[in-house]
């Protein structure tokens, strides 16, 4: 049990217990975006956005294409209020608040390639001498 509860604990386990019961609050959010926003649009604009009425019926079998219509509509529009209410700001944000990386302050070695000063003259690891790189 010590090895069970010592799993439960770790951080991996408690941020995945929490992101799915955010995920799970997040599709509530978009599902409601998309069924009570976006869908009385659509229906403003180009009619009923319904298509399960659509039925082909072969050999006494009922292939419901409107339904699949419906699935692959609200995934699109799923992905896209995801995407453009959520990740391209958010993306934006990481950009302006994010630092640039600085320069390496090593180069490989061009002998043995291990990771040399960039001013260095000669390589700590194989003693061959090398050209310095401008700082």
């Amino acid at each position: 049990m010590k090895g069970f509860r010592n799993f439960l604990l770790r951080g991996n386990v408690v941020d995945l217990a929490v992101a799915v019961v955010i995920g799970a609050a997040f599709v509530a959010i978009v599902n409601s975006l998309v069924a009570d926003i976006i869908n009385p649009l659509l229906a403003a604009i180009v009619g009923k956005p319904d298509f399960s009425y659509l039925v082909l019926n072969v050999h006494g079998g009922h292939i419901k294409y409107g339904n699949f219509l419906n699935a692959v509509i609200s995934f699109v529009f799923n992905a896209s209020a995801v995407y453009f209410l959520f990740v391209m700001p958010f993306t934006m944000l990481l950009k302006k608040f994010s630092k640039p990386a600085p320069p390496p302050s090593t180069r490989p070695c061009p002998q043995c390639l291990s990771d040399i000063p960039k001013e260095a003259t000669r390589c700590s690891h194989c003693t061959q001498p090398v050209t310095p790189v401008a700082a």
